[in-house]
């Protein structure tokens, strides 16, 4: 039998990014996904702001930046006619808070590449074609069986094998809510190569006969994202887009067909076994969250597992669920009305920088201007020309202490922990990193409110 400290089960965004914050941790962990091969299709393209500042930490953000692009404009077509529209949100210049203030479009399956990557450097590696087929635990373990017959025993295991996770079936839990559209009328998504095509818009024809189809050009590929009600390509995609567009449909890459639907569990965390990403909750794709809220949960609990893995107190893992259970429920309510609303509007609304664990167990202490305990700590210039980031990447936690205010924790994850006067020589187990400097900038205001009132 195998033993490890932690099993992850799913290879997608959510458990790569689990899998990262563990292997810079030294926690020992197995990477399983059922698939033989990588996902190869660009489902979840956007990348939020706040997830560019996780893998900013992570180490991979040069990767990401130059593997994706801004979103184009939309063209809608008309007939013979089409206009030139905005895009998914103004652009906005990066700032001294802020420095990756837009949303980034990279297909799916190259976030994924560059994830694994990272992963091979730090000396770990995906394990494909190895499906969960049941785990059992008790008070001390988890004993899982994979289809190859080997059985793994681990201190925790982690659900990161999406919306249908044999992991929350094991569970016994059921995903609540609703279809946002009707059962029998699902979507298509696919990636197609189409001949001549301009690539400088995202087109779109919203009033075509039979249903809009969309076709998304993908960056740093010869591909486009093709979407539609999957009734409205019945007679085939080859022949609807050469009908509409007047291009020829040279290779269809990948396809999907989805139910668009807002679901979630009520808990994230059943004695050693945890859910994470769609595992947990699922989302229309509509304002892209459902990739970025799965890469945010698994950065929240990296640092907690590794923490108990080290003899921390378990409690520490009940602030997960606590912390980030409202998060979703926050995010699903976002992803139906952009869905129902079929709105193109982004900006502030998703790029995820203002959800915050103020009323979470881990915040305490006073405000700070504009800051607050359970805030993302922004990025700001230090008197000695450094960025604060740059201190914050990496495993550990941060005190900045400034010359005549008070102390301000930085978690691992790089949220405010405490502000005031009490010093903090470690934080989950691990010796703080200590910064005394002066920030010059103004932190933008933070958002008020819990999470869920989003």
């Amino acid at each position: 039998m195998y033993e490890t400290t932690v099993l992850i089960v799913g290879a997608g965004p959510t458990g790569l990014t689990l899998a990262l914050d563990l292997a810079r941790r030294r926690i020992s962990f197995r990477l399983i996904e059922a698939a033989a091969t990588p996902f190869p299709g660009s489902r979840g393209k956007g990348i939020q702001p706040r997830t560019l500042e996780i893998f900013d930490d992570l180490g991979v953000i040069d990767a990401i930046l130059a593997a994706g692009a801004p979103y184009p404009k939309f063209r809608t077509h008309l007939g013979r006619f089409s206009l030139r529209a905005g895009s998914l949100g103004s652009p906005k210049p990066p700032t001294e808070s802020v420095p990756y203030p837009n949303l980034w479009m990279v297909p799916q399956a190259r976030t994924e590449a560059i994830l694994r990557d990272r992963l091979a450097e730090l000396g770990s590696e995906v394990e494909f074609g190895k499906p969960l087929t049941t785990f059992t635990q008790n008070e001390h373990a988890v004993e899982a069986t994979l289809s190859t017959g080997e059985t793994v025993r681990a201190d925790f295991l982690v659900g990161c094998d999406g919306g249908h996770s044999t992991v929350r079936k094991t569970l016994g839990l059921r995903m609540e809510g609703e279809a946002v559209d009707a059962k029998e009328n699902p979507w298509l998504v696919a990636d197609l190569e189409v001949e001549g095509l301009d690539r400088r818009d995202w087109h779109s024809w919203p009033f075509r006969k039979g249903g809009l189809i969309a076709l998304c050009p993908l960056p740093n590929t010869s591909l486009f994202q093709f979407t539609s009600k999957a009734k409205t390509v019945e007679a085939g995609i080859e022949g609807v887009v050469h009908k509409v567009t007047g291009h020829r449909v040279e290779r269809i890459a990948w396809s999907s067909v989805f139910n668009p639907a807002v679901r979630m569990v009520d808990r994230y965390r059943v004695g050693r076994v945890f859910l994470a990403g769609d595992a947990a909750h699922v989302h229309p794709p509509a304002g892209g969250q459902g990739l970025n809220t799965g890469v945010q949960d698994a950065y929240n609990l990296g640092w907690k597992l590794a923490h108990v893995a080290r003899g921390g107190p378990d409690s520490l893992l009940d602030t997960y669920e606590a912390e980030r259970l409202p998060i979703a429920a926050a995010v699903l309510g976002l992803s139906k009305r952009l869905h129902q609303k079929r709105s193109v509007k982004r900006g502030d609304a998703t790029n995820q920088l203002a959800l915050h664990y103020r009323t979470g167990p881990l915040s305490s202490g006073v405000t700070l201007g504009t800051l607050h305990p359970g805030d993302r700590m922004p990025d700001a210039r230090l008197d000695d020309g450094s960025r604060l980031f740059d201190h914050l990447r990496g495993p550990h936690a941060t005190e900045l202490v400034t010359p005549d205010g008070p102390r301000i924790l930085i978690r691992p994850d790089g949220y405010i922990a405490h502000i005031g006067s009490t010093p903090f020589s470690e934080y989950a187990g691990e010796p703080t990193r200590q910064i005394r400097a002066t920030i010059h900038r103004h932190h933008p205001r933070a958002a008020t409110g819990s999470a869920a009132s989003k």
